[in-house]
């Protein structure tokens, strides 16, 4: 068929096309129409003025088909269930290490303040380590946590935590050394922070009072970590891709992460505004607090994200 009588046998119908309808059947009849017209258009008369003219029509019914096209509303659910777990499981690597690291250098601050007692001093300033060694002599180690408001406490804390999670992943953006600076001096401080209560024998008793904010706290700051050293990750070592795809990639990725960190450092926060100055609460309901804050990290951050990424495969085609 000639070009001509192509055009002349379907002109009404294409013009007609261009008319809104709030009718979805009639959209997708249109939509149909076109696509088949456009195919037969390309096939004959691939560098004819009638084929960009079909094109146009589809391409407006196409739009107007999705460009209103709302969200799932459970697109908030997967968020959680499914694509924030599949990250993290594509990093655990990543967050081992993040871990291994963080841990080794608590353990280099116990030993060093272990070997040398005024190395507690140099850490964690004269100001804070008189004030602390006076609550002990009075009988009040954890005396610190009761200051202030809790309202006021909780939201600073909050804040705070918040703000620093942000600065150690964006730190990562210098190959991720700026996070590692930042985890080292972190982890220091808090092995230096622990010795201090241990050398006064009142270890176990810190445990129980400052980790039941600390456990949500210092796991959110190593995944903090992780997703910085995401970001130093994908510079150094993009594999196939430019290190701009890469770096993409990452800040994609890491950002679900840090996301997912605001509502535990609130949780934390509230732990340290409202919960942790009850320093005399029973020995079993600290322990109840401490051991749910980290089952909770342990299952949703390692258990749960495997779990998802074996259900995926299991249940993706078989080409």
């Amino acid at each position: 068929m000639r070009e001509g009588q192509f055009i002349k046998r379907n002109l009404e119908r294409w013009e007609d096309y261009q008319q809104p309808t709030e009718d979805p059947d009639e959209v997708a009849k249109r939509f149909t129409y076109l696509v088949d017209d456009l195919s037969y258009a390309k096939t004959f008369y691939p560098y004819g003025n009638t084929t960009k003219y079909i094109n146009s029509i589809a391409a407006n019914i196409y739009l107007s088909i999705y460009k209103n096209k709302k969200e799932k509303k459970l697109r908030l659910i997967t968020f959680w269930t499914t694509e924030l777990p599949l990250v993290v499981r594509r990093n655990h690597k990543t967050l081992l290490f993040t871990f291994i690291f963080f841990m080794s250098f608590v353990l280099l601050g116990v030993f060093s303040a272990y070997n040398d007692q005024t190395f507690v001093r140099a850490v964690l300033g004269d100001a804070y380590v008189d004030m602390t060694e006076r609550n002990i002599a009075n009988g009040d180690p954890f005396g610190v946590y009761k200051n202030g408001n809790e309202l006021a406490m909780f939201l600073y804390i909050a804040f705070n935590n918040i703000k620093v999670s942000f600065l150690c992943y964006s730190m990562g953006i210098f190959a991720g050394i700026g996070t590692m600076w930042f985890l080292f001096e972190n982890a220091l401080m808090v092995g230096v922070f622990e010795y201090m209560f241990f050398h006064h024998h009142i270890g176990f008793q810190s445990v129980l009072v400052i980790f039941i904010h600390g456990t949500l706290e210092l796991s959110a700051i190593v995944i903090a970590g992780s997703a910085g050293m995401m970001i130093g990750n994908s510079f150094l070592f993009p594999g196939t891709f430019t290190r701009l795809q890469s770096l993409r990639q990452a800040a994609k990725d890491s950002i679900k992460i840090i996301v997912c960190l605001v509502p535990i450092f609130l949780v934390a926060a509230f732990f340290e505004g409202f919960v942790t100055r009850h320093t005399g609460m029973p020995i079993w309901l600290s322990l109840l607090i401490l051991l749910s804050s980290a089952s909770f990290i342990t299952w949703y951050f390692i258990i749960y994200p495997i779990r998802v990424s074996k259900k995926v495969k299991a249940d993706a085609p078989i080409n």
